[in-house]
């Protein structure tokens, strides 16, 4: 029987639930914080649409909001940068795996529209995290 700690990835294989868990917020933060940077103007309002709809869902429970915060800050500023595209394939990798499609569209989605100003260039970042989520 597997401890509270373990998931099962695959009926070969273990991973740590804490390992599972990081992935889980850095795909969310990530998807979150590209719409954001989407329109040039990162609004504290979209990160804390991000950290409201993880904690809301009870996603990650061992990240506290501040934690999931301060990794949307990071993560925007990463996004910024000209290998912005890199940081998202690599942060959204695992979101097949761990069945997060529908959450990371939903996110972005939330996010997009919690400045009330759904730009086109916001738009375009859903698509592509529509196209890489599926």
């Amino acid at each position: 029987m597997l401890s509270r700690e373990m998931h099962i990835k695959s009926q070969s294989e273990i991973i740590d639930a804490g390992k599972c868990d990081e992935q889980i917020v850095v795909a969310l933060v990530t998807a979150g914080a590209l719409v954001a940077v989407a329109d040039r103007n990162v609004c504290p309002i979209e990160r804390d649409e991000v950290v409201n709809y993880i904690k809301e869902r009870r996603l990650v429970p061992g990240f506290a909001g501040p934690c999931i915060a301060a990794l949307f800050d990071e993560r925007a500023r990463l996004l910024q940068e000209p290998d912005f595209l890199n940081v998202v394939i690599d942060a959204l990798r695992s979101v097949p795996r761990l069945s997060l499609s529908s959450d990371v569209i939903e996110i972005a989605e939330r996010v997009a529209a919690a400045d009330r100003h759904f730009d086109l260039c916001e738009q375009r970042a859903i698509k592509l995290l529509r196209l890489i989520a599926m």
